[in-house]
């Protein structure tokens, strides 16, 4: 397989989990996500701003923030800097959804990951993290939730393999399902 069809199947499989975790949330489309992505990673954006984030022109991002806004996804505001311009940043219902997003990608990604030998995760990750360098993409560290809004219980820390990382399905874990390594006993 040539550097070309690897590039291509890349592309096509990452759009294809986008257009997945898209359809199981229902009425919201891949491009609306794409907007409340980069106002997510970037709260407080102009409407140019936010055009620009999206690869499109400021008179569909306009449209499409309408959108947004009736949905209850995004809230527009006077800008602190500038009387004549907008802030856009997400609602609660806004970052809810892209809460779900985010998760549902991961699954999809985290299941491909785990078909990767465990030994060579660390590599293709690094990889990963310096192929989206090379393309330009603004990577900025997402909020997380505090730890007392949700999320898994710390207890749950002794069902994580040591070896690959994986989280044991078994109460109490005895051994990792994905690399087999047997689990510590706390």
């Amino acid at each position: 397989m040539d550097a070309d069809e690897v590039l291509l199947g890349l592309a096509r499989a990452v759009v294809g989990v986008s257009t997945r975790a898209a359809g199981e949330l229902g009425t919201v489309s891949v491009v609306q996500l794409r907007a409340l992505t980069v106002l997510r990673q970037r709260p407080d954006l102009a409407l140019a701003e936010l055009a620009r984030g999206v690869g499109g022109g400021v008179s569909t991002t306009s449209r499409l923030v309408d959108r947004l806004v009736a949905a209850g996804w995004v809230d527009r505001r006077p800008s602190p800097a500038s009387r004549r311009a907008v802030s856009l940043r997400l609602t609660e219902s806004g970052e809810g959804l892209v809460r779900r997003y985010d998760a549902l990608r991961l699954a999809e990604l985290r299941a491909a990951l785990d078909g990767v030998p465990p030994g060579r995760r660390a590599a293709v990750l690094a990889a990963l993290a310096e192929f989206a360098a090379g393309v330009g993409l603004d990577v900025v560290p997402v909020p997380r939730a505090p730890a007392d809004e949700g999320g898994d219980p710390a207890c749950w820390l002794a069902r994580v393999c040591p070896a690959c990382g994986r989280l044991a399905d078994e109460a109490p874990p005895t051994r990792c399902p994905a690399c087999g390594e047997e689990l510590p006993a706390d």
